[in-house]
């Protein structure tokens, strides 16, 4: 079996479609046991295949690599491929004293090393470091650092230099080497990233993500539409997700839509919902995972 690990740097913002929709909130997907923001495999899924789908020379042969859906009473197959769900790996966040900063946190990285590629021992050391320094009870340390300490203003939280810790994160930096290529951008994440106790990069996810209100009018009056006020949530761009995947063998020839699936998954490509508004927009970038 191939395995691979996508990367998305989100472009704009993503409104993954929602578990929550009370009152006039429009949520997102969110995981039950973290509430943290995700993309369910089924829309990565839907996504990619209906892309691939559309080609007409790949049509009939995408249903054997994907598996055939059910039509005319038949059951459907097993498909060649399958997904996992992405979720986050780098939370941007504004800064009064460092303008924008990228988050993470132990789970985060726990989960991301699991897919890697070769040997994760090194990271998954410097995971339980990180780990270890939010245990100290003689110390309160806030955040682990990838740049100097010096007190930090975040969007709602403010940090005493005095609570930090500069670390050095080679390790981490060095099997994402091919995400920060080519993005001027994401270039300076490992200057400017802050690794947090995972509560309080919950706490800061939540208040991090976009929102915004948006109302119907009236045609003749413009006035606001009676029941017409709604809130909608979204993942800010700039963030950064993964998901892992991968091919079965196959027991016929569907080498072009393998090659087709490749090229997908390493271009921008639009994902979840609100896509007539712009929403969604990725730049993605796909490596081996397989394990040595």
């Amino acid at each position: 079996m191939n395995q691979y690990l996508t990367y998305m740097h989100l472009l704009t913002p993503l409104h993954t479609g929602g578990s929550t929709n009370e009152g006039n909130l429009m949520g997102i997907a969110r995981e039950v046991h973290t509430e943290f923001p995700y993309l369910p495999a089924s829309s990565l899924r839907g996504k990619i295949r209906s892309t691939i789908e559309s080609q007409d020379e790949l049509k009939e042969m995408a249903g054997t690599f994907f598996g055939q859906k059910i039509k005319d009473g038949q059951q459907p197959t097993e498909g060649e491929v399958w997904f996992a769900d992405a979720t986050l790996l780098f939370f941007p966040i504004a800064s009064l004293s460092h303008h924008l900063v990228w988050i993470t946190c132990p789970l985060w990285l726990d989960r991301w090393s699991r897919w890697i590629a070769g040997d994760s021992s090194e990271i998954q050391a410097f995971i339980k470091k990180c780990s270890a320094y939010f245990k100290q009870k003689d110390k309160d340390i806030s955040a682990i650092l990838s740049f100097p300490k010096e007190d930090l203003y975040l969007q709602t939280a403010f940090l005493k230099s005095a609570n930090l810790v500069y670390e050095n994160l080679q390790p981490v930096q060095d099997q994402l080497e091919s995400l920060t290529q080519g993005s001027s951008l994401l270039s300076a994440l490992f200057d400017k990233l802050i690794i947090l106790p995972n509560e309080d990069c919950a706490a800061l996810v939540e208040i991090g993500l976009q929102r915004e209100v948006r109302v119907a009018l009236e045609e003749d009056s413009k006035t606001v539409k009676g029941g017409s006020f709604r809130s909608e949530e979204a993942i800010p761009p700039e963030a950064v997700l993964f998901f892992p995947w991968g091919e079965k063998s196959s027991k016929s020839d569907t080498t072009i839509v393998r090659e087709s699936l490749q090229t997908q998954l390493s271009q921008p490509t639009q994902f979840g919902g609100l896509e007539g508004l712009g929403r969604g927009w990725a730049s993605l970038k796909t490596v081996s995972h397989q394990k040595g």
